[in-house]
Formats: C-alpha cells, sequence, structure tokens
C-alpha cells in the first residue's frame, strides 16, 4: 500500500469519527431532559430584567416630574408643636436663631453649647418670649462628654425626636481671617462628635420609627476652599456621613425617620457687614434669621438636601455631573461669591 491510500484512509477515519461525535452531541441535547429548563431560565431571567429596567426608567421619569411639580407646589410643613429638639451650637449665629425660631413653632428647645454665657442668652431669651428652653454647657469633642451630655438629657427630658447640627460653620470672615485649623481638632469638631451624637441619639428615633437629623454644612463640603484643607475634608465628610445615614434608613425600611443636608454658602453676614460679594446682583446677603427661617423650612417640608440661599443647589448639583474641566471655570468664576477690603 503507498503513502497516498494511507494518507486517504486516514482522512475518511477521521471524518467518520468526527461524524460520529457530532451526532452523539447532537442526541444528548436532544434527549438532555434539562435543555427546555434552562431555556425557559434563560427566557425568565432575561424578562425580569426587561421590566426591572422599564421599572427604573418609570419611576425615574415619574420622580422627575415630581421634583418639577413640587417647585410650584412644595410639601405641606409639618407641625413640630410639643417635639424635643436639640440644638448643638445655639449660642450664636444661625443655631441660635434656629433655637429661637424652632421655640416660636411650639417645640420644646434643647441649648448645648459649649460656651455657657451666650448659651444661657439664648435660653433666657426664648423663655422670655414664652418658649420653652434648657441649657446645657459641654465640649462635645470629647466622646465621654457626649456620652454623659446624652445620659443627662434622657433623664430630664426624655426622647429627642429632632437633631440640629451647627458646629463648623466657619464665618466668611473667619474663612478669610482665621489661619487653617489642626486637621484632628477639625474632624473633631466637624464629624467625629456628630458621628457620636448620631450613634447616642438615632437609635431611639429608629426603634420608634420617629425623628429627624439635620447636618449642616458649608459650601466647603461642595467645594475646595483656598488655604481652608482640614475645613473642606471635614464638609466632605459631614457630607457622607448623611447621605451613608439616608441609605441607611431607606434599606431598614424606616421610613418616618429624616435626615436633611443642608449646604450653606457664606453669604449670611450681619447688615453691618463690610462683604463684598464678587456677582452681587445673583449673590446678595442674607441674615442668620432669615437663613435660620429657610432652614427650618426645607427641614419642615422633610426635604432630604437644600441649600441657603436655596436657588444654589442647583448650582451645587450641576458641579457633580459635569466635566471636570467645566466645574473648575465655574468655580473660578464664582470664586465662592466672597471679597474683602
Amino acid at each position: 500500500m503507498n503513502k497516498r491510500s494511507i494518507n486517504i484512509s486516514s482522512c475518511l477515519d477521521f471524518n467518520a469519527v468526527l461524524k460520529m461525535k457530532t451526532t452523539s452531541n447532537i442526541l444528548r441535547n436532544v434527549l438532555n431532559p434539562m435543555l427546555p429548563i434552562n431555556m425557559l431560565l434563560r427566557g425568565y431571567s432575561l424578562c425580569v430584567l426587561i421590566v426591572d429596567v422599564l421599572w427604573v426608567i418609570l419611576n425615574a421619569i415619574y420622580a422627575i416630574f415630581q421634583a418639577a411639580y413640587e417647585i410650584f407646589k412644595p410639601p405641606p410643613l409639618k407641625s413640630i408643636e410639643d417635639e424635643t429638639v436639640m440644638v448643638i451650637g445655639s449660642g450664636r449665629g444661625v443655631g441660635r436663631e434656629l433655637a429661637i425660631q424652632l421655640s416660636f413653632l411650639g417645640a420644646r428647645v434643647i441649648c448645648v453649647d459649649h460656651d455657657e454665657s451666650n448659651n444661657s442668652k439664648t435660653v433666657a431669651y426664648i423663655n422670655r418670649k414664652g418658649g420653652v428652653a434648657l441649657t446645657y454647657t459641654s465640649d462635645i469633642t470629647k466622646k465621654e462628654n457626649v456620652e454623659y451630655l446624652a445620659e443627662e438629657i434622657r433623664k430630664d427630658v426624655g426622647f429627642i425626636s429632632m437633631m440640629f447640627y451647627c458646629c463648623g460653620i466657619p464665618s466668611p470672615r473667619a474663612l478669610m481671617t482665621q489661619p487653617p485649623q489642626d486637621i484632628h481638632d477639625t474632624l473633631d469638631l466637624t464629624l467625629t462628635s456628630y458621628f457620636w451624637l448620631i450613634e447616642s441619639f438615632l437609635p431611639e428615633m429608629k426603634a420608634r420609627n420617629h425623628g429627624h437629623i439635620v447636618a449642616l454644612t458649608s459650601v466647603a463640603g461642595l467645594s475646595h476652599i483656598k488655604d481652608q484643607m482640614p475645613l473642606s475634608v471635614a464638609q466632605f465628610a459631614v457630607q457622607g456621613l448623611a447621605e451613608s445615614l439616608m441609605e441607611d434608613l431607606r434599606i431598614n425600611k424606616i421610613n418616618r425617620v429624616y435626615v436633611t443636608l443642608i449646604h450653606i454658602y457664606p453669604f449670611i453676614v450681619e447688615d453691618s457687614s463690610d462683604l463684598r460679594l464678587k456677582i452681587p446682583s445673583y449673590f446678595g446677603t442674607i441674615t442668620p434669621a432669615r437663613a435660620a427661617n429657610s432652614i427650618l423650612e426645607s427641614v419642615l417640608r422633610n426635604y432630604p438636601e437644600a441649600s441657603v440661599p436655596k436657588r444654589l443647589l442647583f448650582m451645587g448639583n450641576l458641579l457633580r455631573i459635569l466635566p471636570r474641566k467645566a466645574t473648575v471655570l465655574i468655580r473660578d468664576l464664582l470664586d465662592t461669591g466672597v471679597d474683602f477690603a
């Protein structure tokens, strides 16, 4: 037998084996009872995915229309009469005005500040105007002080249903004239102590499914402020803490405990201030009393996020989705809006 005959024979044998394997695979697939089930499962999974995507799209469209509708017809203001509200940082500025206006709305106000003199003046003013307020002096940058404060408040007044944290919000003058703080001091005041307070008072809010936590952050939580790196880091962290808290409540289906994140731009100044604005026709200035009124309006409507002034919330959200270069150009234009003589 020559070489050519051997090669032809080998090819024929290989083709025969290949055909046999192919036929065997086809028969195995046809006779395999699991094949239709697998196809059905894949089809079912695809249908579920399509339904889920359509559900998300429809709900997203509904949420957009609802948000647009609420611009023209906001949700009603909730009542806080007879609620017990704790304001940390009530000795001056926005914290003081929040405590006063909360008392006018019928709430019992727990005023906490490290400055006993200023805090006592706030409480005296509230009580003189017919409200109900109690004063507590505490350095909340130490955990043992926060734990002791929480224990004393529970013993004296019981359940705290609302908490406003007003510490770590600098004035425009402080941003421009005071040297940057130590990173540990800034984080202790702005973030760590806030976490300890939430840890002390949130569990009971969850257990009762009733409560409201308000986090106040400066514009540094949306954009870096020159020569204020520790402050910017801390304010970004507070924003992250508030958003994480919202997700925790949502995942655990606790729908009657609210979180509101307030971005305060550094335009809250007294009428006598020598502050000059870069774009005065757009920004303007407001007093702490008007700022507190704006904050309370957003809180009483259970908004998850708001800003002071209100119109700048859109600008903050826009900066999050624009390309980096575009956000830098807008920030350079605005320059946080303040210039000093």
